[in-house]
């Protein structure tokens, strides 16, 4: 039985005839193609038009109810395979085939006439650079890479920023070591440093931009005021200039890491479901098999509660209230825990419908109840603000009156010890004059 070799090249499709083991046939036919096309074809185990007329066209014609007496060795099983189905031409891949088509690729350039020397390479170069393009800008994996990377490169800047703002406050608390009290979130202390800068140089002009970066003017006053009676110690300019450089580069790193956040809160819920599964979501869909339910959200502890049936119905589920909760994290004005706390509330009440039957609220009335309770945190600190005020004035005034009242009481018990003594006194001079009376009779 002939032996028939397919090779694929940059310059197009090559078919050889073998001749045993050491022996190898001369070239029946090299036709140039579209490479890039058919090398993406290739890759992908699909046999193209292109192909298929150059077999038909090349190999023996095999008449019909007769076995061909030929067969056609490939590289690929895959593309073997296809080949089989659609022309019936018999395929064989094996380790005898792959060392035959070695030898071709090695003196593939003695085997075409026509074939000048660097055209080879030239070809192969150019269709290298294409192809490698093409598999980059359209890798179907690209958006899912960039998401990765973007959640690693968060991690890492946590850990950054926290030791590098760790720094800054103790690099500046030795000039100002009052506004570590009244300022504790790192990002505004970075802010405020590189503001501030010589602690005795602020005063009341600056108060405007201190309320701009903090937000609250009895906080911008405090910080004045602290100022003024502050216990650090002077800095020299230059260390001035390394404090203010440095504080720079954290509100820079942490303005950066809230970017990186808006772009993770804008991604679906089926990308966050299937986050590092990325390995077994292309063998799949490559393979048109069934896509993986979870990546890292499997090691949830929601997931390992739920039972087998039910893990990818909760996978998404879980990703599906971890996209809402990312995007109020990223786009509400102010933090509050209330959202959260109500949406770990609706997953529970999902696991218990899977496992009892228990139908769970509607949406719509647990994100009313969200805004209440939010509201009604919101009023309850203002409340608190406001008492906690009223009660440093009242504690002022009840000092200021128990001043006065003691006063007064040590005045009264001056009055009453004096009057004691002059009663004492005249009892005294009574006793003694009726002693002497008494003699006298």
């Amino acid at each position: 039985m002939a032996l028939y070799l397919l090779y694929e090249s940059a310059s197009g499709y090559g078919l050889f005839l073998a001749h045993g083991i050491d022996e190898i046939g001369q070239n029946t036919e090299a036709v140039p193609l579209d490479a890039l096309n058919q090398c993406n074809a290739v890759s992908e185990g699909q046999m193209t038009e292109e192909l298929r007329n150059f077999l038909e066209l090349s190999l023996p014609k095999v008449k019909e109810g007769k076995k061909p007496k030929f067969s056609l060795g490939v590289a690929d099983p895959k593309i073997g395979s296809q080949i089989h189905e659609e022309t019936k031409i018999p395929c064989q891949s094996n380790e005898f085939v792959l060392e035959l088509i070695r030898g071709i690729r090695l003196h593939f350039d003695r085997f075409i006439d026509n074939l000048k020397p660097g055209d080879l390479e030239k070809a192969q170069l150019g269709l290298g650079h294409s192809y490698s393009r093409a598999k980059v800008k359209f890798n179907v994996n690209r958006v899912d890479n960039m998401v990765i990377q973007a959640i690693f490169l968060l991690d890492t800047l946590d850990k950054d920023v926290n030791s590098f703002s760790m720094r800054v406050r103790e690099w500046y608390s030795w000039h100002f070591p009052e506004l570590v009290k009244i300022v504790n979130d790192n990002y505004l202390y970075a802010k405020l440093a590189k503001f501030i800068e010589d602690k005795s140089e602020l005063s009341e002009d600056k108060l405007s931009g201190l309320v701009d970066i903090l937000g609250d003017e009895d906080k911008a006053k405090e910080v004045v005021e602290a100022a003024k009676a502050s216990m650090g110690q002077d800095l020299s300019p230059v260390d001035l200039i390394n404090v203010k450089m440095f504080a720079q580069r954290v509100t820079e790193l942490a303005e950066y890491r809230k970017k990186l956040l808006t772009n993770l809160a804008k991604c679906p819920s089926s990308t966050l479901q299937i986050l590092g599964a990325e390995k077994a979501l292309f063998r799949a869909l490559k393979t048109k098999g069934n896509t993986p339910k979870y990546g890292l959200i499997f090691h949830s502890s929601f997931i390992g509660r739920a039972s087998a049936k039910n893990k990818g119905r909760m996978a998404r589920y879980l990703a599906n209230k971890c996209s809402i909760a990312s995007r109020i994290d990223c786009f509400s004005e102010k933090s509050s825990t209330s959202f959260g706390d109500k949406l770990r509330e609706q997953v529970e009440e999902r696991l218990d419908f899977y496992d009892k039957g228990v139908a769970p609220r509607k949406n719509i009335d647990v994100m009313k109840a969200a805004m209440e309770n939010d509201s009604n945190q919101d009023t309850e600190m203002e409340v608190e603000n406001f008492s906690s005020k009223k009660s440093k004035k009242k504690k002022s005034k009840d000092n200021e009156a128990s001043d006065d009242g003691d006063k007064e009481n040590t005045a009264a018990n001056g009055e009453s010890k004096s009057e004691k003594k002059k009663k004492k006194r005249s009892l005294e001079e009574r006793s003694e004059s009726n002693e002497n009376g008494k003699e006298n009779g």
